[in-house]
């Protein structure tokens, strides 16, 4: 809850849910008109302890081009009729909780679905560390094994259309020469005795 004597009570970033079962239809219009925001995907799997299926609802950063009071952002989603609004401690902790990407244990949602309105670039709070990008790499590999893939293509488009989060983008940014000669390599090596897998 908000203290009356906060002195400062005002930031750029404040965090809200909307629940679309009570919020105007056109919420994200209404938004868009005075705020750049980004979106959660629709949370409609999240459980509580109960293991009772919360109420659907969407995660929503506002990031303002300067400080709002408190008092400036509830006006504004009184129009969605929304929860108060939270300041954000971290903008990058907000982002990444649309998807609950550091919180294994709830449902994980897809950052392809995350919305972004305004000039905002999320994808700077999801890169990936060496060990990430090498774990990734190794599940490619043995996708690559147990699917008998022998073109690039294949490969690409089944991470396109299916891991778009992850490989895809490894793929298009630094990972495509070592998958494409190993995929190359798989398609050379033909009627050859096959190797004894290492241990």
């Amino acid at each position: 809850m908000v203290k009356e004597n906060d002195k400062d009570n005002r930031s750029r970033n404040w965090n809200i849910i909307v629940y679309p079962e009570s919020a105007p239809a056109d919420w994200k219009d209404l938004l868009v008109q005075e705020v750049s925001f980004v979106c959660s995907p629709i949370h409609d799997k999240d459980v509580l302890p109960t293991g009772e299926v919360k109420k659907a609802h969407y995660h929503v950063l506002l990031c303002f081009g300067y400080k709002k009071s408190y008092e400036q952002v509830k006006e504004l989603t009184d129009k969605l009729n929304a929860p108060i609004p939270q300041k954000s401690k971290s903008t990058v902790g907000s982002v990444r909780y649309m998807i609950h990407i550091d919180s294994p244990d709830k449902y994980q949602y897809k950052q392809s679905d995350i919305e972004v309105y305004g000039n905002i670039d999320i994808e700077q709070y999801f890169k990936m560390t060496a060990t990430d990008r090498y774990s990734h790499i190794a599940e490619m590999l043995e996708f690559i094994d147990d699917n008998d893939i022998t073109e690039f293509k294949d490969m690409l488009d089944y991470a396109r259309l299916r891991r778009f989060d992850d490989w895809f983008k490894l793929l298009c940014d630094n990972s495509a020469y070592a998958i494409e000669k190993y995929i190359k390599s798989n398609r050379h090596k033909g009627d050859r005795p096959q190797s004894k897998k290492m241990q």
